[in-house]
């Protein structure tokens, strides 16, 4: 027992000096591994008396458990400690100002092309797209277009290599072709609207070789004039955020509508801005007309059973007057600064509830 009472104090005493987990460990193999001094006397039990072992026995047991509990103890005490030196030298003060990160934007083009869209929703309007690289057909033929049109010509529109033959194809000048591929799939009544790139060789302060058009087609019996213009009229009062808009239409010429129209929208040009739905000015804002007879028979339809209108306008040049931007071209200058300044949150999308911009 005498042994057994100093063996005891002196494994407790190396478990109070272990300075870290590690030197504990070392001390818990020492002692009750298995080969430890604890557990080599464990081991002696066999070859003693059934009344040595019972009486031995049960005090190498206390003694283990006790060793047990005690590096245990301490285990808890390292740890304890280790945790918080590491609180005290890997703390953050959350009062500091955070970083600065750089914040993206959604694209004043992109704002404007799904304000205009949330807003032909509203009114009935499905979205139709079609491919950037049209052929003569769906671009020029069908809407109309005679053969020495100048829209036809290099000069005026990029066109690729001519095939073996003959047939060249284009970047699209306008998004009609889409209209004329929906005419063509689809049976009246039709309402749509055709947002995309078009692109044409033109460049300066309102002009760019690539730019954004909405165009708007409406398909069905009955069709006429006054449908036009009250679309249009509740559209612009409704993208400018304005209660009305007061507008003309000039007789125009396109070759895909008859009668054919310019529409201009009253404003006020003063202070150095254009205000919209106020002042005495007028300011050009789109193209439309009534379908020609001749582009419904290209895509298939009875002109004397449907009548309808058509329209189109730029989406970069509708975003410059709402927004004030000044030159066409900063659009695709890719300059961070300046679509920091014109950008638009991605989490402030226009809906019918918020409202557009």
């Amino acid at each position: 027992m005498t042994d057994l009472n100093t063996l005891e104090a002196d494994v407790l005493a190396q478990v109070a000096a272990a300075g870290d987990l590690q030197a504990l460990d070392a001390v818990r193999v020492a002692a009750v591994g298995k080969t430890g001094s604890i557990s080599g006397l464990l081991k002696t039990l066999g070859a003693m008396s059934p009344e040595e072992r019972k009486t031995q026995g049960a005090a190498i047991n206390a003694l283990r458990d006790k060793v047990t509990e005690a590096i245990a103890a301490k285990k808890a005490a390292l740890e304890a400690a280790e945790l918080d030196a590491r609180l005290a030298s890997e703390t953050l003060d959350l009062s500091l100002p955070a970083p600065y990160r750089r914040k993206g934007s959604v694209h004043p083009t992109m704002q404007t092309m799904d304000e205009i869209v949330a807003v032909f929703a509203e009114m009935g309007f499905a979205v139709a797209e079609g491919p950037d690289i049209e052929d003569d057909f769906h671009n020029f033929t069908a809407l109309n277009f005679p053969e020495k049109h100048p829209a036809r010509e290099m000069h005026d529109t990029f066109f690729f290599n001519t095939k073996e033959n003959g047939e060249r194809m284009l970047l699209r000048t306008h998004t009609s072709p889409v209209q004329v591929r929906t005419m063509v799939s689809q049976k009246p009544p039709i309402r749509i609207i055709a947002p995309g790139r078009t692109y044409r060789v033109d460049n300066d302060a309102t002009h760019t070789p690539v730019f954004h058009q909405v165009e708007g087609l409406v398909i069905d019996k009955g069709i006429h004039m006054g449908h036009l213009k009250w679309t249009l009229e509740t559209f612009l009062a409704r993208f400018f955020e304005t209660d009305a808009v007061t507008t003309q239409f000039r007789p125009h010429h396109f070759p895909f509508t008859e009668p054919s129209a310019e529409m201009d929208v009253q404003c006020d040009r003063s202070g150095g801005e254009i205000k919209i739905g106020q002042g005495t000015s007028w300011l050009e804002i789109l193209g439309c007309g009534m379908v020609h007879p001749n582009v419904l028979r290209a895509c298939g339809i009875d002109p004397d059973e449907y009548q309808g209108f058509a329209f189109g306008m730029g989406v970069d040049r509708l975003g410059m007057l709402k927004y004030g931007m000044p030159d066409l071209r900063d659009m695709w200058s890719s300059d961070v600064r300046w679509l920091s300044h014109y950008g638009f949150s991605a989490f402030a999308a226009p809906n019918p509830a918020s409202g557009l911009s």
